[in-house]
């Protein structure tokens, strides 16, 4: 896919929650939106919603879509991969949804698919499964994670932006697969795990069906993933255990610790004053991507935006540029994302603006 070349025509394969809203998305965008799934009634489902939907693996991959969006489980992702493998042309740029990057990727370079392979996943999902659960709007204003390699060739790359950051109404951060898998381990998966075990407490308590008679916002909140279906969940983490692991030993070694220090009547300020930072600097950012993916563009090869009240600070990089990979990774790791692709020129905003 070469970018610059008129709107592309997008694959979807799996119609679930993300590659189901996805589509929708993109269809409502005037793209050319094709999609299967292995079930027959989501495919009738998807039909019904306006997606054209392909026959089979084969059919999808023979229209040549100049993307191809893998949306299947992470269980599944092999067997799929291999069967995409034997009907792609080469000419097909391939990207994901999944909530891990590394495991995907060695998938799909041993499925020899590695070469046209451009890493994704939007921050953006509820407790709900399945394409019943998907809307045109859940993407809308997402945070993607975008990941590349020292052999992610600068034009995939492009083209993969220009979709997130157009058609897709999101925003993206650029990065290493296994910056990647350690965020994701933090902000999604370890939460995961956290509101399973607060559902499991209740189940196993003796006060169980009075405390959830009682259970108001705390509780609700902290274990709305944990009500999503389990299986997913397990999987998701077992594919990301190398980080996922560490940090519940983390959690689980400062838990023991506030509860030695209560037991003991001892000061338990440390455990509860040490993410004075976060409290003070992060608050929820939909309106903050909603402003800063759809602000005006400005040019810019440094940083621009401080002529008058509102202006947003950009910056930029050229994929053209021998050092591209470095430089956006390191503007992606300080806070910046990729708002807008002007050919082979990428531009940045967030992190001096304070979105």
């Amino acid at each position: 896919m070469t970018v610059g070349e008129g709107r592309p025509t997008v694959a979807v394969l799996g119609l679930g929650l993300i590659g189901g809203s996805l589509a929708r998305r993109l269809l409502a965008q005037g793209l050319d939106v094709t999609g299967f799934d292995s079930s027959a009634a989501t495919r009738a489902e998807a039909a019904t919603a306006g997606i054209v939907v392909a026959e089979d693996v084969e059919s999808l991959c023979a229209a040549a879509p100049d993307v191809l969006v893998l949306a299947v489980p992470l269980r599944a992702m092999r067997p799929v991969a291999t069967e995409v493998a034997r009907f792609l042309p080469a000419s097909t740029l391939v990207t994901d949804v999944g909530s891990v990057k590394g495991p995907v990727r060695d998938v799909l370079v041993g499925c020899g698919l590695g070469d046209r392979y451009v890493g994704a996943h939007p921050m953006a999902g509820t407790e709900q499964s399945g394409f019943a659960s998907s809307s045109a709007e859940l993407l809308d204003g997402a945070r993607w994670a975008v990941t590349v390699t020292d052999g992610t060739r600068p034009e995939q790359l492009a083209a993969l932006l220009s979709l997130v950051t157009g058609p897709a109404g999101g925003c993206a951060y650029v990065l290493t697969d296994d910056v990647h898998d350690e965020a994701a381990a933090l902000v999604s998966h370890v939460p995961h795990a956290f509101a399973i075990e607060l559902l499991n407490l209740v189940s196993a308590a003796p006060v169980r069906d009075v405390a959830l008679a009682l259970a108001a916002g705390s509780f609700r909140d902290g274990t709305r993933v944990g009500r999503t279906d389990p299986r997913r969940t397990e999987a998701m983490l077992a594919e990301n255990a190398g980080w996922v692991a560490p940090a519940l030993r983390l959690a689980a070694r400062d838990l023991e610790a506030l509860a030695t220090a209560l037991e003991a009547n001892a000061s338990t300020a440390e455990f509860f004053d040490r993410a004075d930072d976060v409290r003070a600097t992060w608050r929820p950012h939909d309106a903050a991507v909603a402003r800063l993916g759809r602000a005006a563009p400005q040019t810019a090869t440094t940083v621009s935006g401080h002529g008058g009240e509102g202006a947003v600070e950009r910056l930029s990089v050229d994929l053209a540029d021998a050092g591209w990979r470095s430089e956006l990774i390191d503007l992606c790791l300080a806070g910046w994302a990729v708002v807008a692709v002007r050919g082979t020129v990428l531009e940045l905003g967030g992190a001096a603006s304070g979105a």
